[in-house]
């Protein structure tokens, strides 16, 4: 593969699994070294040392707003550059609204949209400073379409699509491209969240995609020369439809 990526500093968060850790191995087999954001150090761990040298395990709690302050710095300290930002991590909520616990719902807002939107707003300064970077945000096609069995999950990503939208505009004349992925279904953990009649309708129609399906398109997006932005992607299986 070619090694568009030689050089690059980037930044996975939700790194341990999924899509955040397709992202990183794809970005790592392009020639970027990764620093890999997650809660879980066991797993960070041991995917580190399957990875190599350029796989570099940063424990981070972003619902812990110590913890989530602290990510941005601590990579700068490490490698003393971000060019790459890939802000992925999430959680899942499904089901009709009047089932949801009110704790729950506090804790996916808080990771999928408050955490997202810190974490960008602590790495911008520093790209700006520089005049370049990349940010990717996994969203979802949930974010595009109101999905009527996850109402709050669907809202938080209508969230994100708006904030990727606003903040684009604000950065793109100063050498930052931001964009957003919305895939749908992938065979991760979140799916085990799934109302299960629509999980066996999904597997058994092959309506579900694999994270590296995901991560290819994230690499699309960030191998484009600088004057091209590639502004969101909805990945979708085939025989999706929602």
């Amino acid at each position: 593969m070619a090694q568009e990526l030689e050089g690059k500093i980037a930044a996975v968060t939700g790194a341990a699994s999924g899509i955040g850790l397709a992202s990183t191995r794809a970005m790592m087999d392009a020639g970027a070294r990764v620093v890999l954001v997650d809660r879980d150090q066991a797993a960070l761990e041991r995917i580190c040392v399957e990875l190599g040298e350029d796989a570099i395990p940063l424990v981070i709690d972003l619902l812990e707003p110590r913890s989530c302050a602290s990510m941005v710095p601590s990579i700068l300290e490490m490698t003393g550059r971000i060019d790459i930002f890939h802000a992925n991590a999430g959680t899942y909520i499904g089901g009709d609204l009047v089932d949801a616990d009110s704790a729950n719902i506090d804790m996916m807002l808080n990771l999928n949209v408050n955490a997202v939107m810190k974490n960008v707003h602590d790495v911008l300064p520093h790209m700006i400073e520089r005049g370049t970077g990349d940010i990717i945000v996994t969203s979802s096609v949930a974010g595009h379409f109101p999905v009527p069995w996850e109402p709050v999950y669907s809202a938080s990503k209508w969230a994100i699509t708006c904030f990727v939208q606003t903040v684009r505009r604000q950065v793109n004349k100063k050498g930052v491209r931001v964009g957003s992925v919305s895939p749908g279904p992938v065979i991760s953990a979140l799916l085990a969240d799934w109302p299960e009649e629509n999980l066996k309708k999904a597997k058994e129609s092959g309506s579900l995609i694999e994270p590296k399906e995901v991560a290819d398109a994230i690499l699309f997006m960030l191998t484009r020369p600088r004057n091209v932005t590639i502004r969101d992607i909805i990945v979708l299986p085939t025989n999706f439809d929602i």
